[in-house]
């Protein structure tokens, strides 16, 4: 008899379960990806400099050489195939580019270089609430973010007293946004991305959001989208979490994915990088 276990207590995801590769579509591809932000050091000139620059060969060099050194590389070639009902744990220290790539792949940002190809309906769980309008109601934002989310005026309709009775907001449903705590905001923006059961689910560190009552509610519903084939993208800095979670695993450092697998492999690289433990597997009883 197997052991009974918890998602967020010691609970693990039966890996097991899912299929081999050649078995299952692809459907998340991330194609030679590169992510480069500008620090904002040249911001640059006036029409003299401009002039002066398109007749100097040698000025114009030497602003080039200054404008690559004000770029930033937060991602470097990044290659990766998801297939479906595949959980993909992204590890990496602060600074590694695992925000950044989630956020290319849910479309927040559009990769400088490469393609993220996408299949199905994705629903991103990242900086929950950042979307809202702060002067606009609870129910005017949950037009809104589900516009954002690529929801249909219908489907909101239909979802819209589930979305606010699963918030705990149905007494402020017509108030400003702005009037809200930070922990009303974030159980509104988790109602709304948790509505929908998604083909790809990205999660972003938001394992702790709300109250203890409300958590062990939203641990509940994200256990309940665990249980269909959804394809999972799932950055976290708790590793034991991840190996809970996940099959696969990949490893970002400073841009660059430097280690790609199963996730018992992976977690072993990473774990020697950090000086972490790494959970041993659950035996049967």
């Amino acid at each position: 008899m197997q052991r009974k276990k918890k998602l967020f207590r010691g609970y693990k995801i039966d890996t097991d379960k899912i299929a081999a590769d050649e078995e299952r579509p692809v459907v998340v591809k991330v194609d030679h990806v590169s992510m480069r932000f500008s620090l904002g050091h040249d911001k640059g000139g006036s029409f003299k400099e401009l002039f002066i620059l398109a007749f100097s060969p040698k000025r114009r060099k030497l602003k080039q050489e200054r404008m690559q050194k004000d770029t930033f590389w937060a991602l470097n070639d990044i290659n990766l195939e998801l297939r479906q009902g595949d959980r993909l744990g992204i590890l990496g220290l602060n600074g590694a580019g695992k925000s950044t790539l989630l956020k290319a792949i849910a479309g927040v940002y559009k990769p400088t270089e490469g393609t993220v190809t996408k299949y199905g309906t994705l629903a991103p769980l990242l900086e929950l609430g950042a979307g809202f309008d702060k002067q606009y109601t609870a129910r005017e934002n949950i037009y809104l973010y589900g516009a954002v989310l690529g929801y249909r005026k219908e489907f909101i309709d239909e979802k819209f007293d589930e979305i606010i009775k699963f918030a705990e907001l149905e007494k402020f449903v017509d108030v400003s946004i702005q009037n809200y705590s930070s922990g009303m905001r974030t159980r509104l923006g988790f109602a709304i991305c948790t509505a929908v059961s998604p083909d790809i689910l990205i999660l972003d560190e938001v394992f702790s959001v709300g109250d203890a009552k409300f958590r062990k509610k939203s641990e509940k519903r994200m256990i309940e989208m665990f249980d269909t084939n959804v394809t999972v993208l799932f950055v976290s800095h708790n590793l034991k979490q991840v190996q809970r979670i996940c099959n696969k695993a990949i490893i970002l450092d400073h841009g660059r994915l430097v280690a790609s697998g199963g996730i018992d492999e992976v977690s072993q690289i990473y774990a020697e990088m950090t000086g972490e433990t790494v959970e041993k597997k659950d035996t049967e009883d």
